[in-house]
């Protein structure tokens, strides 16, 4: 702090050592924020916090710079003391100037003098001639950068680090409702503040992660769908309260249209999906209340939006992760009950022939857009787990993902062609492309049914044998068109995700008996226990959050911790089985044989119990593991002695040889199947079941990629496991290689210590026709 000597200098000392008055600012703010949940504009929200802030610091200006993501500039909102024509026109890139610097290194910055400091940026159109002291704070919503909440004072060194704490304070009280605000913005109608179309090109290459082929327009992206929600109706329309009905009974009509079609195509999801839904329709608290209050003459689009807004706070707020999972059931019925009472505008959540564009999902998210009828996805910039990925592939729907976040701006009448096998996207595709595309998936789908044959052999005669890997019980109908020889690995997670509670006995049972019944002249149907965790958290399970997930509480660690869940499941199995002699059990992500016995001895016991209870249930089934970490491979021959076979769960195997988590792009690059410890740890395995007489098949993404399955077979491989669309591709390439060019190439890939030089082998293997 800077002194001048003279008579008002104790008077300046005085004032700057001042300490605003915190509590009082909290509570105005906190009035203040209520303000944005109501029906007032964003303008007057905004310049009312401009007028709070400074009333409290005793600033001669305020202002609100918020952050917008389409063109990459702070633009100036609101302003309490600059010229007010100046709100929308001042702009500046981050880093550009003192609000951009503050902006960009996300740290608070306090100058006596503004106009003196080397990165002062003057406006002439704001006036901010006569204000000298400087201070501004950057506006956060967790990792996402909002915008700067500016004040400035005539008086050179006005500011103390008192007020860098209140302003601090302030800025942290007000991002949520600033974020909304800003959200409100973007939604707004009018021509000011509206989205333009992004510009881009009619073609982009992303990458594939669910093959086929989808056409369609882009689904109202979330942030219109949720305009219903936050947005002030204002088409003057009053509803009555027998509109509200009529609208109540067309989302229930809705979703029971949407329920019966998944119990039907998706008995996993018995009738759970719209459970909650459902629930709060018939909630006096929620719809009853709604009711009460447009009876009572409310306008009735207020009160949804209101009552909704409630329920999202008190269950997004909530501590416990089931119960913020509820703001999204909320969120997702009161847009539909607005659609309808508003006769499915334009936010409609309809997406029957659509495209989905988004940022991030989950498989609840993949479940519910299927039900809207959505036929392809889009992933803009955001992040995937390898369930989306499977479940996207179990229900036939394609998905890309770009790392271009423009496509999250697109108009509604956009059409999108996605060729999933490529992975790329047409953006209003010519009819000439649409034809072309139609053709060839025609073509493809004939191809399928015709391809496979009934046994896979090499070039030169040697066996392998191709299973199918089960997600969904849909999936078994296409292994028996492609004449799958078993299941290699049925996924158990899927009726535990899409749950809010843990399927009990009779419901696993009713599913694995489905299963069984399908597969039953198979050769083999492996069901693997429940692998939950990492990625698959089950928010109901009341789990800590972990650091590290990945390497947390999951899979056998998990089931064995929460035996219940896991006796349930095994019981289930068992029951399920009688009468089949092609079962199989296996256990994922085992560590140590500690694990491996623990787990065997719950299947005992489980028997033992149904066998006192007379209950009938399969006997000596086989018991199996998934062989996925580091710690497993010194003792490999130990464990041969102990199992029945071996799976090879690739994606796992590979992201903890490599220490790489493939979901992470800033590491992504790392994940490399071809890794000389990936390659010879594989080898080893292979080598251990042949000694030991115990099948060893690989189940995981390499199991179905061209590049490596001569690898594969040349190591010892003979049992191959794929989700079933991917069966004629590796039938095709198993049957145009000679084993003995497959155990040369491999023999060669092993001697390798260097990524570099396996890379180089890599491009020698043997030659295949890669379809």
């Amino acid at each position: 702090m800077r002194s001048n000597g003279g008579a008002d200098n104790g008077k300046k000392l005085k004032m700057n050592i001042r300490q605003p008055d915190h509590l009082n600012l909290l509570c105005d703010l906190g009035e203040l924020t209520s303000i944005v949940t109501g029906e007032s504009d964003i303008e007057t929200f905004l310049a009312l916090t401009t007028e709070l802030v400074a009333k409290h610091l005793k600033a001669h200006v305020c202002s609100i710079y918020l952050f917008n993501s389409d063109d990459g500039d702070l633009v100036l909102k609101a302003t309490r003391g600059l010229n007010p024509d100046a709100v929308n026109r001042v702009r500046m890139k981050p880093g550009e100037g003192l609000v951009g610097l503050c902006f960009s290194e996300n740290r608070i910055l306090r100058e006596g003098d503004a106009t003196q400091s080397p990165g002062f940026k003057f406006f002439s159109d704001a006036g901010e001639e006569p204000f000298n002291a400087f201070l501004c704070v950057p506006i956060r919503q967790g990792v996402e950068k909002v915008g700067v909440l500016v004040v400035q004072h005539r008086q050179i060194d006005h500011f103390t680090r008192f007020d860098e704490r209140a302003l601090k304070t302030a800025a942290t009280q007000l991002a949520g409702a600033v974020e909304n605000a800003r959200l409100l913005m973007t939604l707004a109608p009018d021509k000011e503040t509206a989205h333009p179309a992004p510009n881009l090109p009619a073609f982009i290459r992303g990458k594939a992660n669910a093959t086929g082929v989808a056409q369609g327009q882009v689904r109202p992206s979330s942030r219109n769908r949720k305009a219903l929600l936050l947005e002030p109706d204002r088409s003057g329309k009053s509803y009555t309260l027998t509109e509200f009905t009529e609208a109540l009974d067309k989302t229930v009509k809705e979703l029971r249209q949407l329920q019966d079609k998944f119990s039907a195509s998706l008995p996993e999801s018995a009738s759970l999906i719209f459970t909650a839904h459902f629930m709060m329709l018939k909630d006096k608290n929620f719809t009853g209340k709604m009711a009460n209050r447009i009876n009572g003459g409310e306008n009735a689009v207020a009160v949804i939006q209101d009552i909704a807004r409630t329920y999202i706070r008190i269950f997004a707020t909530s501590p416990h992760a089931y119960m913020q999972e509820k703001a999204v059931d909320v969120e997702d019925l009161s847009i539909r009950l607005l659609a309808n009472l508003k006769d499915a505008g334009p936010g409609s959540p309809t997406g029957k022939g659509t495209i989905a564009v988004a940022q991030d999902l989950y498989p609840s998210d993949i479940l519910k857009l299927v039900a809207d009828g959505v036929q392809g996805i889009v992933l803009a910039g955001g992040g995937i787990t390898s369930h989306v990925t499977i479940l996207s592939r179990s229900l036939g729907l394609p998905l890309i993902i770009t790392d271009d976040t423009r496509f999250m701006d697109l108009p509604p009448d956009t059409r999108l062609l996605l060729d999933g096998s490529q992975g790329n996207i047409f953006i209003n595709p010519d009819q000439k492309t649409l034809d072309l595309f139609t053709t060839k998936a025609r073509a493809e789908k004939q191809a399928k049914s015709h391809a496979m044959k009934e046994t896979t052999q090499t070039l030169d005669g040697k066996r392998v044998r191709l299973l199918a890997n089960i997600n969904l019980l849909s999936e078994t109908r296409l292994a028996n068109e492609l004449k799958a020889e078993g299941v290699g690995l049925y996924r158990t997670e899927f009726p535990f995700l899409i749950r809010s509670g843990f399927p009990s006995e009779d419901e696993q049972y009713l599913i694995y008996k489905k299963l069984f019944d399908q597969t039953s002249h198979m050769a083999v149907t492996t069901v693997r226990t429940l692998d939950a965790g990492g990625e698959k958290t089950l928010s109901y399970a009341g789990a800590a959050k972990e650091a590290n997930p990945v390497l947390g509480l999951r899979s056998i660690r998990f089931t064995l911790k929460y035996r219940e869940v896991f006796e349930a499941q095994i019981r289930a199995i068992l029951r399920a089985g009688t009468g089949c002699s092609n079962i199989r059990l296996m256990f994922p992500l085992i560590s140590s044989i500690d694990e491996f016995l623990q787990a065997k001895e719950v299947v005992s016991t489980c028997a033992r119990d149904l066998e006192i209870e007379e209950i009938h249930h399969v006997e000596n089934i086989e018991i199996g593991m998934m062989v996925e970490l580091p710690s497993v491979l010194p003792l490999i021959d130990e464990f041969a002695q102990l199992a029945d076979f071996f799976a090879v769960g690739t994606n796992d195997f590979v992201q903890y040889m490599t220490g790489t988590d493939r979901a992470n792009k800033l590491v992504a690059d790392l994940y490399l199947p071809h890794h000389p410890a990936v390659s010879r740890g594989i080898k080893a395995i292979a080598d251990a079941g042949r000694t030991h007489g115990i099948e060893v098949s690989v189940c995981g993404e390499m199991a179905h990629d061209p590049r490596y399955i001569p690898f594969l077979l040349g190591a010892g491989i003979q049992t191959l496991s794929v989700d079933p669309q991917f069966l004629p591709l590796v039938q095709e390439t198993v049957m145009a290689i000679r084993m003995d060019e497959a155990k040369a190439y491999a023999k060669r890939l092993l001697k390798e210590t260097r990524i570099s030089g396996a890379e180089a082998v890599l491009k020698t293997r043997p030659r295949i026709l890669e379809s």
